[in-house]
């Protein structure tokens, strides 16, 4: 056989392999697919990855919003710049009449809100390497399970935030993918596939930027992008039409839409 049919024939398993679509390619399904009552008050508990381009939890409202969902979505963002999960106190952070107690709105009135549990919600990120790093991965697991108690024992619904592959390191994708869902699956926890959204938008028009050029934050489209896919996974409807597009041209858009909606159908139906 000559040499190069060999060859030839030895990387055909590679290309099939990579040309499955990423549902696929994953190698556990999530258990929780049913996200339950819609939310109205959020929230985002996390770092920079939230907080960039004036914070996700801004940017889902305004999506949420011209989607014609009313009542809208209370959201408040709890961010420390290159923490992981575990620096973050979460009983102190939904603790009764805490944090949320009051919002402000109109020409910056102030809004006092019901006394009591002030989140039906929270979105969890640890930092973009913690649930993937030999050292910080026990950590990463350990720190969902402590927080998503917490969570139930207050009536609050803990949701999981799988985040994005380095822009130079694609294979973080399943890595952090299949960590984020053990997690879920675990603790009976739905997962934002984030993280897959970006592999979906990326592999339709590789050109479109979704990186800071760090590579590591996301752009504008990037943090619009992981917004439809939270409004994907929590409302189960698709995003595509919303008139709200963070200032990106239209058919840019459509495109991170459509891309959010079939990565979140896509894991959700994993077998």
């Amino acid at each position: 056989m000559p040499r190069i049919l060999r060859h030839l024939l030895a990387a055909l398993p590679l290309l099939a392999a990579a040309a499955l679509p990423l549902s696929a390619a994953a190698q556990i399904a999530p258990k929780r697919t049913d996200p339950g009552a819609r939310p109205e008050a959020m929230m985002w508990v996390g770092n920079s990855f939230f907080y960039y381009n004036n914070s996700m939890h801004n940017h889902f409202g305004q999506l949420v919003s011209s989607l014609g969902e009313k009542p809208g979505v209370r959201g408040t963002s709890v961010t420390i710049s290159g923490s992981g999960l575990d620096w973050h106190d979460m009983e102190s952070l939904v603790r009764p009449n805490g944090i949320g107690r009051y919002s402000f709105v109109g020409d910056n009135e102030i809004r006092f809100n019901p006394p009591g549990k002030q989140y039906d919600t929270v979105v969890m990120m640890d930092c973009s390497q913690c649930p993937v790093h030999p050292q910080l991965q026990q950590a990463f697991h350990d720190t969902v399970k402590k927080d998503a108690e917490i969570l139930r024992k207050q009536g609050i619904r803990p949701v999981l935030f799988m985040s994005w592959a380095y822009k130079d390191k694609p294979e973080m994708t399943q890595q952090l993918a299949e960590q984020y869902t053990k997690a879920g699956n675990a603790n009976d926890a739905m997962v934002i596939p984030a993280g897959l959204a970006f592999a979906k938008a990326i592999s339709r028009q590789p050109g479109l930027e979704l990186y800071q050029p760090d590579k590591r934050h996301p752009s504008v489209a990037g943090t619009y992008l992981a917004s439809c896919a939270t409004y994907a996974t929590l409302f189960r409807k698709s995003p595509v039409g919303a008139s709200y597009t963070a200032g990106l041209p239209p058919e840019t858009a459509r495109l991170l839409q459509q891309a959010a909606w079939d990565a979140v159908q896509e894991y959700f139906s994993a077998k």
